[in-house]
């Protein structure tokens, strides 16, 4: 009698069960993308979503009375034209770029980076002391800090009783120097920040390599400009950037501190949009300078983004 034998199953399936078929690199893809499109949808609905609506409101003359209140028109490109016969859209262009470079781009940057090295020197008491007042201008909310700077640089206020106690005369800051104290007071609220991140992207800097410049006649200028700097040249850039866009949007600390005056002398983009939108009820044309304003903050990210690149030997 002749038996037949089952041929053997490979040893890696016997009793594996049924063999499920592999799945493919685009179903891999899109497993991992399924969780996004919640948090996608929300972002789309309420980040995309006004923004597109302002920049369709751009082109009408939508007002907030009258007839163009309950029906406003679409009239192209007319907003726009407007801004450049408007005196005051260059200056507050001007206004704006001044105001980013010097408090971001400069001052709080420079300042937090400065703090940071310093700190790291300090003994543990200053630094306690030192970054508990730096960060408590930046935890504080931005109407408080706004009023507080107000009273620091008001005409009676804490700065030139400080000068007076010297004997020196101080001047009406918010009037006679309204840019200059909007710039230190963003520069005072702002650093916290700056500081933290370089504090951090300090303390990733390989020991050996600063001690290897030390040890080859390096300064501490030398090492900052040679060592530090290039080392953690991207937070450099992701913190320009995001300290670039958050100061290009203040409105609260100008608006309480000089109202955008005297006259047009402090009235960045935020604030003449909202003069137009608000004051002089035309939403339609603030929303052309919101526009404007969202095209500079774009051109500023592009140029961070771009320098975020890994370089390519």
């Amino acid at each position: 009698m002749t038996s037949v034998t089952a041929p053997l199953a490979p040893a890696g399936a016997r009793g594996a069960g049924p063999v499920r078929p592999r799945r493919t690199p685009a179903r891999r893809t899109a497993g991992r993308l399924v969780p996004l499109v919640p948090a996608t949808a929300l972002l789309a609905l309420f980040m995309l979503g006004p923004v597109v609506w302002s920049f369709y409101g751009s082109f009408t003359n939508a007002a907030l009375t009258g007839p163009n209140a309950a029906n406003p028109e679409w009239v192209g490109l007319e907003n726009y034209l407007q801004l450049l016969s408007d005196p005051n859209f260059p200056k507050a262009i001007w206004l704006t770029v001044l105001f980013v470079i010097a408090s971001a781009v400069i001052g709080q940057n420079v300042a937090g980076l400065a703090l940071a090295m310093l700190m790291r020197s300090a003994v543990r008491p200053v630094r306690a002391v030192v970054s508990t007042l730096v960060v408590t201008a930046w935890v504080l909310p931005e109407i408080v800090a706004a009023f507080a700077a107000y009273a620091f640089f008001h005409a009676d206020g804490t700065m030139n009783s400080l000068l007076g106690s010297v004997g020196i005369a101080g001047p009406d800051w918010l009037f006679e120097h309204p840019m200059l104290a909007v710039i230190l007071a963003n520069v005072w609220r702002g650093t916290a920040f700056s500081m933290m991140v370089y504090s951090a992207a300090i303390s990733e800097v390989p020991p050996e390599i600063t001690e290897a410049a030390t040890v080859d006649g390096a300064s501490a200028v030398q090492r900052l400009v040679w060592v530090t700097l290039p080392t953690i040249r991207r937070s450099i850039s992701t913190n320009l950037m995001l300290t670039t866009l958050q100061t290009l949007s203040v409105f609260t600390l100008i608006y309480v501190m000089t109202g955008g005056g005297p006259g047009t002398d402090s009235s960045t983009l935020p604030i003449l949009a909202y003069q137009e939108a608000f004051k002089f009820a035309q939403v339609g044309y603030g929303t052309a300078i919101a526009t404007v304003m969202l095209v500079i903050g774009a051109v500023f990210s592009v140029v961070y983004i771009r320098s975020l690149r890994p370089e390519v030997d």
